[in-house]
């Protein structure tokens, strides 16, 4: 690795190592580059979402109505189920979101006592054009690795995250 490949964890583990030569440092070479990463991913998804006057919460919501396809329609349950908030939580977002125009209720069909919550055109567009926006910037934090490693950069993390996501 050169001088000018090295990068701030490398230095913060240099130190380290210095410091605590006792402890292995080792995991701090991959998490504390995730954690960076992380952070500037939440950088580029809030400037995304302000580009388009979304909060990352009212994208959340609107992107689980998208990704539930036509007519872009979810009970508030699988809503909150999707996006792991409490039902007052959710009964506040969807309010919220229907003041601004982005969804709208009806009753359902199905449950009288029911409703079900889908995008309006506005809020399609809006979420259509803030997820267009977010990949562009996804690509160019990714720009640095080719598609093979990042397929394989994909498939490590997956490795990792898999026991998390189980339990």
């Amino acid at each position: 690795m050169t001088e000018d490949a090295r990068d701030e964890v490398d230095r913060l583990v240099a130190a380290w190592r210095a410091e605590r030569p006792d402890l292995d440092v080792e995991p701090l070479q991959v998490l504390s580059r995730v954690s960076r990463l992380a952070k500037h991913l939440d950088r580029a998804r809030r400037a995304a979402f302000a580009e388009h006057d979304l909060e990352p919460w009212e994208f959340d919501v609107l992107t689980a109505l998208r990704r539930a396809g036509r007519p872009y329609e979810l009970s508030p349950g699988t809503l909150l189920r999707a996006t792991l908030v409490t039902s007052g939580t959710m009964t506040n977002r969807i309010d919220r979101l229907a003041q601004a125009g982005l969804v709208r209720r009806r009753p359902d069909p199905e449950d009288r006592r029911g409703v079900l919550v889908s995008l309006t055109e506005t809020g399609l567009a809006r979420v259509d054009a803030a997820f267009s926006d977010l990949l562009r910037r996804e690509h160019n934090l990714l720009s640095g690795l080719g598609p093979d490693d990042q397929r394989l950069l994909a498939a490590l993390l997956r490795t990792l995250l898999a026991p998390f996501d189980a339990s």
